[in-house]
């Protein structure tokens, strides 16, 4: 703007009136908004007597206020500022109520920010205080690692020198598989030496922490024996060619190292211990020397008595069987109207029969049979027995002509063994011939646990079916497919490959229909059918799934719970609430392989106070 030019200016709200003068005297008029000014402007206060005289013409705009317009006149408000600036313009027509409002809500949210300001400092405040609690009870002298899952990630840093050794003996391996190709005897002496102190140094460790002192300087000795073999042999093709042998050398010893883990856990699993072969060697003993075998059975009458509650167990294993009866007897609340029938094998009768004599469950009756004395059950009428006497049963299960390893058939190794065709492992499918005058029955596994009274099985309504089970298919899980060879037209046109399965270890049968519909004769057709093991291959519960195909009625999930014997993820709360809990699998209970913290459930119901158990060693 020219100097010496006389300017007038109007506050108006959010707009200033311009007015100025020229040289010639002509006064003009112009409008500006407020938000167009620079920033470089500066609002002073007129009413300010020491200003100087610069903003002696500004002051003009006072003596003008009067002839603007009525009720247009703005004051300035500077809110206790006493710099002269102006930050706040309010309209002078405010009415003294309206301003002490806007006050107040000034106040209150000054007041409202103070608050909370005093509150996120008293929450800082706790935190830190619990933080350096928290950090009383942290043990600082810990430096090792001590996730036990997972050893790898813990801390990013913690086993980098022992992961550079491990890279280096295989980078050693590589190297020296090369050097020994072109005849480097030296180099590959070297790399081999190394490698074998690398080894020693690392021992057992899993971190840094473990390795041997000397491990960070062998590390450097392995560095640059290896840069001399890189600098010698290094070639792209052939290190490639050496890596993918390797891999496939490793893949090899991995499956090798797979059959024999399968071979020994089916070793572990279907071998005795000691002293639990001890056990029936001592109550046999005793049986005969002290005369028990000329002891006669009680209650002979409650034997076929089919208004009472009747339990089938066909077991070799004492220890087992008497932890079925003993926790059978504990949850029953009429344990005297309960009669089990116990089957075992010829070698264990006595001791079986010894046991049950001298502990006699409280009130119930037991019976101890020897399947050797049912007369009936022979190779003419029975397919498992016709099929023992096979050439080609006897070369598939038995070996006969050549030696037995680990390595031997594509088949499982589970598959082979001859406890399959065992005939207590085949008696439950001939429970009416073994008990013509009863009408319902429970058929109980050796490896479970019962924990609840049984007593209302014998009430449900089976709806015309003659097996009650537990189905134990999950979404795609334990379906027929899983058991039985579909690819077979004798299997794919008579069932469904998604049909549920079920489980044997508590099953309760209706004998009446069982006879009915002829459920023996159904077993012994596809018996038959199977002599070359190309229907199914493992056991009874195939030729079971067949036999009562469209024939068993769904129990709820809560009478069997599954799984104790394999699976260590099960849920707790189903374990404790289930009737029955079944040790199926090769972690049974009595063995080592036992999966610990369900040992609980089946040790409670052992004698372990009984003095042939402590003879023999058989502890808690």
């Amino acid at each position: 703007m020219p100097c010496g030019c006389k300017i007038l200016l109007l506050l108006l709200k959010s707009a200033i009136i311009q007015m100025n003068s020229d040289t010639s005297g002509a006064i003009r008029i112009s409008r500006v908004k407020m938000r167009d000014l620079s920033a470089s402007w500066v609002w002073e206060n007129p009413m300010d007597v020491h200003h100087d005289q610069s903003t002696s013409s500004e002051t003009v705009v006072d003596s003008f206020h009067s002839g603007i317009r009525s009720g247009e006149n703005v004051e300035h408000y500077s809110d206790g500022h006493q710099d002269g600036r102006i930050p706040y313009l309010y309209n002078s027509s405010m009415s003294p109520v309206k301003r002490m409002r806007q006050i107040a809500r000034k106040e209150r949210r000054d007041l409202r920010t103070a608050q909370l300001i005093q509150q996120d400092k008293e929450t800082d405040n706790q935190m830190a205080q619990a933080a350096i609690e928290r950090s009383k009870s942290l043990d600082t002298t810990v430096k090792r690692k001590y996730n036990i899952w997972r050893r790898d990630f813990v801390h990013p840093h913690s086993d980098s020198i022992l992961k550079l050794m491990q890279d280096q003996m295989i980078m050693a391996k590589a190297y020296a598989s090369i050097a020994k190709s072109k005849n480097e005897s030296e180099i590959y002496s070297a790399l081999m030496a190394h490698s074998n102190a690398s080894q020693s140094a690392i021992g057992e460790a899993h971190s840094d922490a473990e390795l041997h002192p000397s491990a960070l300087d062998q590390a450097k000795a392995m560095g640059h024996i290896l840069s001399r073999a890189k600098d010698k042999l290094y070639d792209c093709d052939i290190v490639a060619r050496t890596f993918r042998a390797m891999v496939q050398s490793t893949e090899d010893k991995v499956t090798a190292m797979k059959k024999k883990t399968a071979f020994l856990i089916q070793l572990a699993a279907k071998t005795i211990p000691k002293r639990l072969q001890c056990l029936p060697l001592q109550l046999a003993a005793d049986y005969y020397m002290q005369g028990y075998y000329s002891k006669q059975d009680l209650d002979k009458e409650k034997l076929e008595d089919p208004s009472l509650y009747h339990y089938a167990i066909f077991s070799d294993n004492v220890l087992a069987t008497s932890v079925v009866v003993n926790s059978t007897v504990l949850h029953a609340k009429e344990p005297e109207k309960h009669v089990f029938h116990i089957v075992t094998d010829k070698l264990n009768f006595a001791a079986m029969r010894m046991w049950f004599l001298v502990n006699p469950p409280m009130k119930a009756t037991i019976q101890v049979e020897n399947i050797d004395d049912f007369k009936w059950l022979n190779s003419s009428y029975c397919s498992v027995l016709r099929q023992l006497e096979s050439a080609r049963t006897k070369e598939y299960y038995f070996k006969v002509n050549h030696p037995t390893t680990v390595s031997a058939g594509e088949d499982n190794l589970k598959y082979r063994n001859p406890k399959y065709l065992s005939m207590l492992n085949h008696l439950r499918f001939y429970l009416p011939e073994v008990y013509p005058k009863l009408d319902k029955i429970l058929f109980l596994d050796d490896d479970i646990v019962v924990q609840k009274d049984l007593t209302p099985l014998w009430s449900v309504d089976l709806q015309g079916m003659v097996n009650g089970a537990v189905e134990t298919c999950k979404e795609s899980f334990h379906r027929f497919d899983k058991y039985l060879n579909f690819s077979n037209p004798k299997i794919s046109e008579n069932f469904d490959p998604n049909a549920c399965g079920w489980a044997f270890g508590m099953n309760i049968f209706d004998l009446k229909e069982w006879k009915k519909r002829n459920i023996t004769g159904i077993y012994h057709r596809w018996q038959d059918m199977n002599e070359d093991r190309t229907l199914w291959k493992l056991g009874s519960l195939p030729p079971g799934l067949i036999t009562f195909y469209n024939l068993t009625y769904p129990l709820d999930r809560g009478w069997h719970v599954l799984g104790l014997g394999y699976d260590p993820a099960l849920n707790q709360s189903e374990i404790e609430n289930a009737a029955v809990i079944h040790y199926n699998g090769n972690y049974k209970p009595w063995l080592d392989l036992a999966v610990s913290k369900y040992n609980s459930y089946w040790s409670r119901y052992v004698m372990f106070d009984n003095h042939y158990l402590q003879f023999c060693n058989i502890r808690q």
